[in-house]
């Protein structure tokens, strides 16, 4: 199946990764650390910081300065002379050399090459701030180093605006506390069955009265009927009954003359007659207004997860032959369970895009799905990487890192080619998936995980487990859920929607006017074996696209010099290897697998991408007739 993930959508992704994985779990300063620290690894610019204005717009002052891979103390500094001016001007400024020469009047340019910096701006536009980069070294223009700057960028104006109405929210906050220490509050009587006897004028605008509707007006009758609001109100009043001091409660109201809600901080006490109740509040809407406000943009980050979810094109499996759609069945099947799933098939096969539309269709989806390739990494960084480790447990361990297992809790862990894995390993990954916990690297405290596991081979861990080269407990723990992905040669119907795919794929980014495939280059391409599954079909087909000259697809010996020889091989293929009977063999095949339905929605001409009245044309000069089945 097709790698949908192309290089420069894998920059974007490990961009956007850098960002979730990096600042999920931080706000205020350490939210800005980690993300001058996750700036400068997602560049490769060493040095970075985020910057707001102090005070005026002539000077500036770091909430995060990262150089030479520490954090540095925050420095304050006039913009007048500095590269920063222009950008807290609006402007997003790149210099790839010569920053020393072009402001010499500015001390901390002195040792500087090129810089990189963007206006950080909040919902309405106003700058707020500005992130930057900058190297003793040349900074080439490059569109990935912008646009991943410019994600980082999104993300810290976010939490510098989230900021700024935090601090929004503390000001009002202290100015309703003053209001009720020393301003008028609102003061009614009450009887005991909630009906006013008088109130003043500030409880007369707050809750939409006039002085001739006071009278009468019952208190609970201005609380709206929800679950959550009459609860309220009920544990409030039964509190006075009781001598319960209920001071400071946050009561939920709407207003008698246009009927807003309105939120108000209620105290009240029996009158020593026990006659009435004197009752005092104060309007703290806005407050709850802006604590709401202030939650949205802790969970602004979501948005994150979803843009790396969208640059996996999950849907794009291709294909209806009836061993894809066995495979696509038992898919359906198992994602909307927690079980764990073992996706075995040949190299090219497309396991990692299963494992994706499994988490995809599954109940984790909004969690992440996090990745690791055992193969990739040597056997001493293995455990650090599934596990973590803490601070000083092996030498470079400078920090507590958290593992995969901890990024991926609450969603799901993909582990690709897990064959691969040491003995050692293999142990503790049992121990995770019997019992959901782990020790770190260094560590002697169990860390709680809920992950599902998606594992991933090429390899026969069957055969392994009984020759004892693969733990065998760990073999079935993992296969609590096969799902073998057939190799291409398995699914030859699937092959001419496979190369119209990706025809219209690499002939929409190469620019190339290539439109058609004729059915003689279908039928090489079906006869050709395809060691490399989908994989060397997409190499294929893109080489094919670069060299074809027309608007004809064009398969030369050059793309693929190994066809007509292995179709020689191939038993589905009679006749050896003239071009007329690679196609009429195809055809054949074609038809079999449809049942010999010429059209339709499943017919062999849609497979064969031809109109059915060409397709019969071509049964009648390559003499193909349906086989008599009647037995006579």
């Amino acid at each position: 199946m097709p790698d949908p993930v192309e290089p420069a959508d894998r920059a974007e992704l490990a961009a956007l990764r850098a960002i979730v994985e990096g600042t999920a779990r931080h706000t205020g300063e350490a939210f800005f650390r980690s993300l001058v620290r996750n700036l400068s690894a997602a560049t490769g610019v060493p040095n970075a910081f985020v910057a707001e204005f102090a005070g005026v717009k002539t000077r500036v002052r770091t909430l995060a300065l990262w150089r030479a891979g520490a954090v540095l103390p925050n420095d304050e500094w006039d913009l007048s002379g500095t590269p920063c001016e222009d950008v807290l001007n609006g402007n997003t400024c790149h210099h790839p050399m010569g920053v020393r020469h072009k402001f010499p009047t500015d001390p901390g340019s002195a040792d500087v090459e090129s810089y990189l910096g963007v206006p950080l701006r909040d919902a309405t536009g106003d700058v707020l701030g500005h992130l930057a980069v900058f190297d003793t070294r040349p900074m080439p223009a490059e569109p990935r180093l912008l646009y991943t700057f410019q994600i980082f960028a999104a993300r810290a104006a976010a939490e510098l605006d989230r900021l700024r109405t935090d601090r929004m929210l503390r000001e009002s906050e202290a100015r309703f506390r003053d209001l009720f220490e020393e301003a008028p509050i609102a003061y009614v009587h009450e009887d005991l069955q909630s009906r006013f006897i008088s109130a003043n004028r500030t409880a007369l605008r707050v809750l939409g009265l006039t002085p001739g509707e006071v009278a009468g007006t019952v208190g609970t009758s201005l609380v709206p009927d929800t679950p959550d609001a009459q609860r309220r109100v009920r544990e409030a009043f039964a509190s006075i009954g009781t001598g319960t001091d209920p001071g400071g409660v946050v009561l939920e109201l709407r207003r008698r003359d246009d009927g807003r809600p309105i939120w108000v901080r209620w105290w009240s006490r029996p009158d020593p007659g026990g006659a009435f109740t004197r009752t005092m509040f104060i309007d703290v809407t806005e407050s709850v207004l802006l604590e709401r406000e202030r939650a949205r943009l802790l969970q602004q980050n979501v948005y994150l997860q979803e843009e790396i979810k969208s640059a996996h094109n999950f849907d794009e499996i291709v294909g209806q032959s009836p061993a894809l759609v066995a495979v696509l069945q038992r898919v359906a099947r198992v994602a909307a369970t927690d079980a764990t799933v073992l996706i075995t098939g040949e190299t090219g096969t497309g396991k990692e895009l299963v494992a994706r539309a499994i988490h995809s269709a599954g109940p984790r989806r909004g969690k992440p799905l996090i990745k690791l390739n055992c193969a990739a990494l040597p056997a001493g960084l293995v455990e650090s990487e599934l596990f973590g480790h803490e601070k000083g447990a092996f030498t470079g361990a400078v920090a507590r890192k958290p593992g995969r297992f901890e990024l991926a809790d609450g969603g799901t862990l993909f582990l690709d080619e897990v064959g691969e894995l040491p003995p050692e390993t293999q142990a503790k990954l049992l121990r995770v998936l019997q019992e959901r916990e782990f020790e770190r690297v260094g560590g002697t405290v169990p860390v709680k995980v809920d992950v599902r596991v998606i594992a991933a081979t090429n390899r026969a861990l069957a055969e392994m487990a009984a020759a004892g080269t693969f733990r065998g407990d760990l073999f079935y723990r993992l296969n609590v859920f096969p799902v073998r992905l057939p190799p291409l040669r398995e699914r030859p119907g699937d092959i001419p929607l496979l190369v119209r795919f990706f025809l219209a794929r690499f002939a929409g980014r190469l620019g190339a006017r290539v439109e058609r495939v004729s059915p003689d280059t279908l039928a090489l391409l079906t006869a050709y074996r395809w060691p490399g599954n989908i994989r060397e079909l997409e190499n294929v087909i893109e080489r094919a696209v670069i060299l074809s000259d027309g608007p004809d697809l064009e398969i030369d010996p050059e793309v693929l010099p190994v066809a007509a020889p292995l179709a020689d091989s191939d038993p589905s293929v009679p006749g050896g290897t003239r071009l007329a009977d690679v196609e009429r063999g195809h055809i054949l095949g074609v038809l079999n697998q449809a049942g010999w339905v010429i059209e339709g929605p499943n017919g062999a001409a849609k497979v064969l991408g031809l109109h059915p009245n060409t397709l019969r044309s071509r049964m009648k000069k390559l003499d193909i007739a349906r086989p008599d089945t009647s037995g006579s």
